[in-house]
């Protein structure tokens, strides 16, 4: 498994945030500058209240102290207050330009570790097994590779810093307070540990409601993808009211969810404000009558109210800290499922070079990872420029032998080979540059035609280009079209007709010209003169590569050198159209319904003719 997969596996911040460590070291230095710029500003403030109240330099920093009989010449008073003023100034704009310096480099750290989980995400996803996909949702892959690795770069960002922050200050503020009054800084830290116990337990709730939260959001992304992906099939069955309360349902389990979430979380800012606000009126109350008393200076209140403000505050945040360390969490879960999921093996020996397109199949045996058996026992040899075809009623496995072959799926027992190596032992990109696939319902990009076209080739010369089109009898078509080649095609290809479509993945299989070739029903939506000229422009390039062509019209796999009959997992006829025409069984059965319905067809139209 890769490095990536590894990595996240562990949910470790040390592990997440390799190649960034010194950034977040960085920031982690500013913010503790920061924080002794912060601590040390209302001291200042402190001295200059009880130089100017009690009118006592003696209460005052020597440095300030001097600085002011130097400029004043004399015991000034207010040049003293100035000076103090500038100090605190100083120091609080020292203190912005470090924490600037540490937002900056812990967005910069956690900008580019979010680019590098997506990338991870996006490359392991194209090296996961078919089988991972039969069973995921598109909406909620999506979801987990967008909105999930955002909250991670937020809490990144945010978060990991601002834990720093808050422990630093309290831990730096301490030793100032008891060093001023050991009395007052235990009554200004007397709330605190409430405040981190309501912290810990709102975590513990938070985070398994974000985690449902998130859940259906997921679902809700995935219903409306389904949706715009099928809006056209969504209209022609007058479903929009149906699919609209389906999509009502989702969003207002959502919303139900997110308003629990919040519901918690106002009841937890409503009672760590209120806790806040207690301390910090414990201090302002023991302060006064200790300064009434005689025993703490205007000066010292005014130090032990900033500070424990300072650090009363954060202390509080570290709710909402720890409510995006739970959706963090969760998130993390969630990217993990997808890093963690076993890839497709990688062979150590790949295969090299253009094959011969000999394919041998020896007592093959394959099922589904749900168990259904679909290919039993299947053995069957096709020469270098052979064309096959495989014909049977739907679910006889056709389309599963063609994945099979593909490596999507790795079978039980037997074996298949390509020019004599085993698939199972050989290099999967190598196997799948060896054949050009055609769908029945073929995928295109949003992109041109010319794009489409020059997937599996993209170098290929225009001249190339131009003569797949021809033979897919495609070229005639996109001359049609106001920008030709450059036509922009919508999702999936929508803008086009499904024999379009067809052709347009016929092309594309052509122009990447492979040693083998295969049609899995590709032909099925384009009309009978178009599929003549199609299989006439095959029929030309015949014995230059290997072809497999899956059908059920006679009219498609009739001129096959050899015709495989399937039936339930196995092939129980095969040979030639003639030959098997001839022969009782299935294939002959076939041909005299499709002869009766082409005869119908017939005297329909002889009929109409004749009206």
């Amino acid at each position: 498994m890769n490095n990536a997969v590894s990595t996240t596996s562990r949910n470790s911040l040390w592990v997440i945030t390799r190649g960034q460590r010194t950034r977040y070291s960085l920031a982690l230095i500013a913010m503790g500058m920061a924080s002794v710029f912060t601590i040390v500003a209302p001291l200042v403030g402190m001295y200059a209240l009880d130089v100017v109240v009690y009118q006592d330099f003696s209460l005052g920093t020597n440095v300030l102290v001097s600085l002011t009989r130097e400029l004043s010449g004399s015991d000034s008073f207010t040049w003293y207050l100035w000076l103090s003023a500038a100090a605190g100034v100083v120091l609080t704009l020292l203190a912005g330009v470090f924490s600037f310096l540490k937002s900056r480099w812990a967005a910069i750290a956690s900008e580019a570790l979010a680019q590098r989980l997506r990338d991870e995400l996006f490359g392991h996803l194209h090296r996961l097994p078919a089988a991972f996909f039969d069973n995921a949702d598109s909406g909620d892959l999506v979801q987990r590779c967008t909105s999930d690795v955002e909250t991670i770069r937020v809490f990144l960002q945010a978060h990991v810093v601002e834990i720093g922050r808050a422990v630093l200050l309290l831990f730096a503020m301490l030793p100032v307070l008891f060093w001023r009054d050991y009395r007052l800084a235990w009554l200004s830290i007397c709330l605190m540990p409430l405040l981190g116990v309501g912290a810990f337990v709102f975590f513990r709730r938070i985070k398994t409601l974000f985690e449902i939260t998130d859940a259906s959001e997921g679902a809700l992304t995935a219903v409306l993808k389904e949706n715009l992906t099928g809006i056209r099939v969504v209209r022609a069955f007058a479903r929009h009211d149906f699919e609209r309360d389906r999509f009502s349902g989702r969003n207002k389990a959502f919303r139900d969810n997110y308003y629990r979430l919040n519901k918690v979380m106002a009841i937890y800012w409503c009672a760590s404000d209120f806790v806040a606000t207690c301390q910090i009126g414990i201090v302002l109350i023991a302060g006064g009558v200790f300064l009434v008393e005689g025993s703490l200076t205007v000066g010292e209140l005014f130090v032990f109210i900033s500070q424990v403000s300072m650090v009363i505050w954060p202390i509080r945040h570290l709710g909402r800290v720890l409510t995006d360390s739970g959706k963090a969490v969760v998130a993390l879960g969630r990217v993990d499922h997808i890093l963690n999921s076993p890839e497709e093996s990688v062979e150590p020996t790949p295969a090299t070079g253009r094959g011969r397109g000999a394919i041998t199949v020896t007592n093959l045996d394959f099922s589904y990872p749900n168990g259904q058996g679909i290919l039993r026992n299947m053995s069957l040899s096709v020469a270098p420029g052979e064309t096959v075809a495989l014909v049977g009623p739907p679910g006889c496995g056709k389309t599963t032998f063609i994945r099979v072959l593909l490596r999507f799926y790795p079978y039980q027992r037997g074996q298949i080979k390509i020019d004599d190596l085993e698939i199972n032992e050989t290099d999967r990109e190598w196997i799948r540059t060896q054949i050009g696939v055609v769908l029945q319902d073929p995928f295109l990009y949003a992109q041109t035609i010319d794009s489409n076209l020059r997937v599996g080739r993209p170098a290929a010369p225009h001249e190339d280009l131009l003569q797949a089109s021809q033979d897919a009898s495609l070229h005639e078509s996109i001359s049609k079209f106001a920008n030709g080649y450059d036509t922009m095609v919508g999702e999936r290809g929508v803008t086009l007709s499904g024999g379009q479509r067809q052709r347009v993945a016929l092309a594309r299989a052509l122009l990447k010209d492979p040693p083998i070739l295969v049609l899995d029903d590709s032909l099925s939506a384009v009309d009978t003169d178009t599929e003549h000229r199609i299989l006439t422009a095959l029929e030309q390039r015949r014995g230059r590569r290997t072809t497999l062509i899956v059908a059920h019209r006679l009219t498609t796999v009739r001129n096959a050198d050899r015709i495989l009959v399937m039936d339930n997992g196995c092939i129980v006829q095969q040979g030639s159209h003639q030959q098997l025409a001839e022969e009782q069984g299935p294939y002959r059965r076939l041909c005299e319904i499709q002869g009766a319905l082409d005869e119908s067809i017939r005297n329909d139209l002889e009929g109409l003719n004749r009206g």
